[in-house]
């Protein structure tokens, strides 16, 4: 269960959404926000019941997977520091269609859905900001319906690990072979193969559940070319909207 952070507090700013709201705005939505530590595996948001929280990570990484009965759970879309985590309620829904879980342990900022509408209702910057992460998240999700059908295992992998990294913001971070095969939607055999080529390789190294990436720029190379189409839509997020 996310637990109120003690010591060593996140910079709200450091979440890109957060980040990107105009100084008064960001004052009045500042006293609404919880710091809390989330851990691998803990689930924020359950398929088919009500949203009661939305989560802005700061570096934590969240997912987002969806469930067909008698079958494996598949990620279809992650959540960092550029983003938030309960966008259905900002949609006029109150359930999520998806289950939601902490993917890599870290901090986020709380906000419950009740203080979310109520400033809403000011309508202010976070209105425009949200629409545009709508679309960002609208693309990862078709990308990676396109990612999953043309790219291979290895590009996919790759992909992955990039998007990972930049959301925890070091080289290093913590990933099981379990849950890295549910996030590609493949065996525990494949990925074991998979992430094999790239430690031979020199990209990676991959001892007991603990990535470190040893070279970034060949990884990019790796890696299929949805990472760059998805990293530039959310770059868009900050930009000025055109008049």
């Amino acid at each position: 269960m996310s637990t109120p952070t003690s010591s060593s507090e996140p910079d709200p700013r450091h979440n890109l959404l957060l980040r990107s709201l105009p100084e008064d705005e960001f004052g009045r939505l500042l006293p609404a926000l919880e710091r809390v530590d989330l851990d691998v595996r803990e689930q924020l948001h359950a398929r088919g019941r009500t949203i009661e929280h939305l989560y802005f990570p700061v570096d934590a990484v969240l997912s987002l997977l969806a469930t067909v009965e008698g079958e494996a759970a598949v990620e279809v879309a992650t959540i960092g520091y550029e983003g938030v985590a309960g966008l259905p309620v900002f949609l006029g829904t109150a359930e999520s269609p998806h289950d939601a879980y902490c993917q890599i342990a870290g901090r986020a900022l709380r906000l419950s859905t009740a203080e979310l509408r109520r400033y809403l209702s000011q309508d202010g910057a976070l209105h425009d900001l949200l629409h545009r992460y709508t679309q960002a998240t609208m693309v990862q999700l078709s990308q990676n319906v396109a990612c999953n059908r043309l790219h291979t295992t290895e590009e996919r992998c790759a992909r992955w690990l990039l998007q990972t990294r930049d959301r925890v913001g070091a080289d290093e971070f913590t990933l099981t072979q379990e849950f890295l095969a549910q996030m590609l939607g493949v065996r525990r055999g494949t990925v074991s193969l998979t992430a094999g080529v790239l430690q031979q390789a020199g990209v990676i190294r991959y001892t007991r559940g603990q990535i470190t990436v040893l070279d970034p720029d060949a990884l990019h190379e790796a890696a299929c070319d949805c990472y760059d189409i998805v990293q530039t839509e959310y770059r868009r997020i900050t930009a000025a909207p055109e008049v």
